[in-house]
């Protein structure tokens, strides 16, 4: 039996469809994500990966078909009622902000705040185990305007780790940062792989490749590949039509 038969499903979309001021944007985009799976999502510019995030997220609705997480529909239930956290791709902020990293980190428990406005002495341990789990516990006190780029993302995994979330999705979370970092962040996702869901767009295939355990490819619509079935071309921004049709072809034959 397949394994994924036996698994959760965590996403599961069907026949989806979206346009932005009808400009065709997802077309009869159908797939299933699994529980503990660590999925990449891959595809050009303006092909549809991140409006999937906004699907997956509820931020957007589809004009047909449907989405549904955790066997709810997207966007049915408020953000914080679910066992989801996103990572965006950068975040853009004021370096004088007085923001300290930690008060950064428990930002992602705001849906969780009482009525009183502050936070529990656990929701302090739960956001110094998140920063430990990205190795930045030493920053804690620190401005979050001071960190460079690479330990600025790394916080940023932090807030989406401390709510404990189920899925965890990433809009490429190494865009803009050097090799270092760039190590780093996927030696925090390689030790993340199978405690949750994990569903990451990127465009740096060549590193992603040894870390996924299944690809996406969206260019309108949208297939699933096995790592090893993705052409070289992809990793270079070239997501040749007569390829995808040819690998998809072959998956619906077996062969």
């Amino acid at each position: 039996m397949d394994n994924k038969t036996e698994k959760k499903v965590v996403i599961a979309a069907e026949h989806l469809f979206f346009s932005y001021h009808q400009m065709p944007v997802l077309q009869d985009a159908s797939f299933e994500v699994y529980e503990g799976e660590f999925v990449g999502v891959i595809g050009p510019n303006g092909g549809g990966k991140t409006t999937l995030l906004k699907l997956i997220m509820g931020f957007l609705s589809p004009v047909s078909g449907k989405i549904e997480i955790f066997g709810q529909p997207a966007g049915s239930q408020p953000l914080g009622s679910i066992p989801l956290a996103y990572v965006p791709q950068a975040m853009r902020f004021d370096r004088d902000f007085p923001i300290s990293v930690e008060e950064v980190v428990l930002s992602g428990l705001l849906s969780h705040l009482p009525w009183y406005g502050a936070f529990h002495k656990r929701d302090k341990e739960a956001a110094a185990q998140a920063l430990d789990e990205v190795g930045l516990s030493e920053y804690s006190r620190s401005a979050f305007g001071t960190l460079s780029g690479g330990q600025a993302q790394r916080v940023l995994i932090a807030r989406a780790l401390v709510s404990k979330p189920r899925l965890l999705l990433l809009d490429e979370p190494t865009a803009s940062v050097d090799s270092k970092a760039e190590a780093d962040i996927y030696a925090i996702l390689k030790k993340l792989k199978g405690q949750m869901t994990i569903l990451m767009v990127t465009h740096d295939l060549k590193a992603a490749i040894d870390q996924v355990e299944r690809i996406l490819c969206v260019q309108k619509t949208l297939f699933s590949l096995e790592p090893n079935e993705v052409c070289d071309h992809f990793a270079v921004g070239l997501y040749h039509p007569p390829l995808i049709q040819i690998l998809q072809n072959n998956k619906n034959k077996g062969l």
